[in-house]
C-alpha cells in the first residue's frame, strides 16, 4: 500500500474512533429527553382537572345514541 494512502487511512481511522463515544451519549441524552416529557404528559393527564374531563368524554361517548 502506498505510504500516502495509508496515512489518509490512518487519519480517518483515528477520526472515526475519535467520534465513537458521541452516538452513544446522544442516544442517552434523548432517552433522557423521553422520559422527562413522558413524566411531564403523565403528570398532565393523571391532574384533577383532565381527568374529570376525560371521564366526561368517555360517558358521553357510552351515552350516545346507536
Amino acid at each position: 500500500m502506498d505510504k500516502a494512502v495509508r496515512t489518509r487511512t490512518d487519519a480517518l481511522r483515528r477520526a472515526v474512533r475519535r467520534d465513537g463515544g458521541m452516538v452513544t451519549s446522544e442516544y442517552a441524552m434523548g432517552i433522557v429527553a423521553a422520559v422527562a416529557f413522558a413524566l411531564v404528559l403523565y403528570k398532565v393527564v393523571t391532574s384533577g382537572a383532565i381527568t374529570a374531563e376525560l371521564q366526561d368524554v368517555v360517558r358521553r361517548a357510552l351515552d350516545a345514541g346507536v
